[in-house]
C-alpha cells in the first residue's frame, strides 16, 4: 500500500499549511503534486516587481516544494500556470521557464485569469511530478 507524505519546506510553507490547511507538495510513490507557487520573495514576504522577478520566485518555489519531496525539475511532467496578464506576459513568464524546465519539456497549460490570492500577483505555478521521469 503506498502511503501519501506531505512536504512543506520552510517555515512559511509550514505556515499557511497550519494556518490554511494545504500541503506546499504531496507525494504518493513516485508522484508529486505541488501547490501553487506564487512570486512572493520569501526574504520580504511581498510579491516581487514585475512577472520575470514573480515567475523566479515561483519556480524557485516550484522547485524547492520538489526536492522536499525527492524530486527534481526534470521529473516534472505537467505545469499548469494561472496569469493575469497572460498575453502581455507571456514572452517575458517563457523565458523565465526555459531557465527551470529543460527538454524533454512536459505538458504545460497557461490560463489567462482576473485575480490570483493577493491584487499584486501576476503569475501562479502548479506541478505534477513523476520521480522516475527525470
Amino acid at each position: 500500500m503506498t502511503t501519501r507524505q506531505i512536504h512543506n519546506p520552510g517555515d512559511r510553507a509550514q505556515r499557511y499549511y497550519d494556518a490554511m490547511h494545504f500541503a506546499t507538495a504531496t507525494r504518493v510513490g513516485d508522484l508529486v503534486w505541488v501547490s501553487g507557487q506564487v512570486g512572493i520573495d520569501p526574504e520580504t514576504s511581498l510579491p516581487a516587481e514585475g512577472i520575470e522577478a514573480q515567475a523566479r520566485f515561483a519556480f524557485e518555489g516550484v522547485k524547492a516544494a520538489l526536492e522536499a519531496a525527492g524530486a527534481s525539475m526534470g521529473d516534472i511532467v505537467e505545469l499548469l500556470t494561472f496569469h493575469t496578464a497572460l498575453a502581455r506576459d507571456s514572452a517575458v513568464f517563457s523565458a523565465v521557464k526555459d531557465e527551470f524546465i529543460r527538454e524533454p519539456y512536459p505538458c504545460w497549460s497557461a490560463v489567462g485569469v482576473t485575480e490570483l490570492a493577493r491584487p499584486e500577483l501576476l503569475v501562479e505555478i502548479r506541478a505534477v511530478a513523476h520521480i522516475t521521469a527525470g
